[in-house]
């Protein structure tokens, strides 16, 4: 950096030391800087491809998102061959959920560069997100083809399995996950689920344990490891987590309905009823009928 502030001091007009500069400063975290840098390198060389590529980077992660783009589509107006500006720009239009946008951009990165792991992995969640399960993994497995220890793609791949039932393979899936990032909460949690749905009680409450100890302020796990203990009959085990969820999250009705319902089975008749009520005054309709 000391050389770069000398060599612009010796020549101000050297569009070259400004860029390289905001990208020190980028590397570092100034955005703000690099922001600048990279402004007086594109008034000094106007068609300076990496100056625009860089601000757009900058830009993007000061949240700048349509500046972002525009300096990304002027990348791609000097250099349309360069895969990875199509893929930053995706990636900005991902970011802004616009979905069409974001898949028209990686589909040019993969034509211009098809071995883009990265690309069909964003290709995927953005057909995800737009409700195209059958598409989506078709990314995804296109992505763990070409790398097979993409945690992120195995994930969701392992929970599109399992929002399609397909139990065993999720949790091959999601297996894969947690033994490529040991501490990755959500494969744990869909990993639990699914165990839970093949009626693998021990195998879920021990996902879910792991989940609490990773996030021990998340209720819907302690809910989801009360209602596995719940159905081994485990009715101590089962109260102990539901009133953990009702400490996380007092206005949970399922939590209390399910700890009235672990009580009415150790004849606690009077705190049963207390929780049904407590259930029925959260959720009056859904309650009512469920309590019986």
């Amino acid at each position: 950096m000391s050389d770069l502030n000398t060599a612009i001091l010796l020549n101000p007009n050297d569009a070259n030391s400004f860029y390289w500069r905001g990208s020190a400063r980028q590397e570092k975290g100034d955005w703000e800087g690099a922001i600048s840098d990279f402004t007086k390198a594109i008034k000094l060389k106007p068609n300076y491809t990496n100056a625009f590529f860089g601000r757009g980077m900058a830009k993007g992660s000061m949240k700048d998102l349509d500046g972002a783009i525009s300096d990304f589509t002027r990348a791609i107006e000097l250099e349309p061959g360069n895969a990875s500006t199509y893929y930053n720009r995706g990636s900005t239009k991902f970011a802004q959920a616009d979905w069409d946008g974001a898949i028209k951009d990686f589909t040019e990165a993969i034509k211009l560069k098809p071995d883009f792991a990265e690309v069909f992995y964003s290709r995927g969640i953005a057909k995800k997100a737009k409700g195209n399960w059958d598409e989506a993994m078709s990314d995804l497995n296109m992505a763990i083809t070409l790398n097979p220890n993409d945690a992120n793609s195995l994930y969701w791949r392992g929970y599109a399995k399992g929002e399609k039932g397909d139990w065993e393979e999720a949790i091959s899936n999601l297996t894969r996950v947690i033994k490529l990032k040991p501490n990755y909460t959500n494969a744990f949690i869909h990993r639990g689920i699914a165990r839970q749905s093949m009626k693998d009680l021990d195998g879920a409450i021990n996902d879910y344990t792991k989940v609490i100890e990773l996030e021990p302020g998340d209720a819907s796990t302690y809910y989801n490891r009360g209602s596995t203990k719940f159905a081994k009959a485990d009715w101590d085990g089962a109260i102990k987590d539901f009133t953990d969820v009702i400490k996380l999250k007092p206005d949970f009705a399922d939590a209390y309905k399910f700890r009235g319902k672990a009580k009415t089975e150790k004849g606690d008749a009077e705190g049963a009823k207390s929780d049904f009520a407590k259930a029925i005054e959260l959720k009056p309709d859904k309650a009512k009928s469920q309590a019986k």
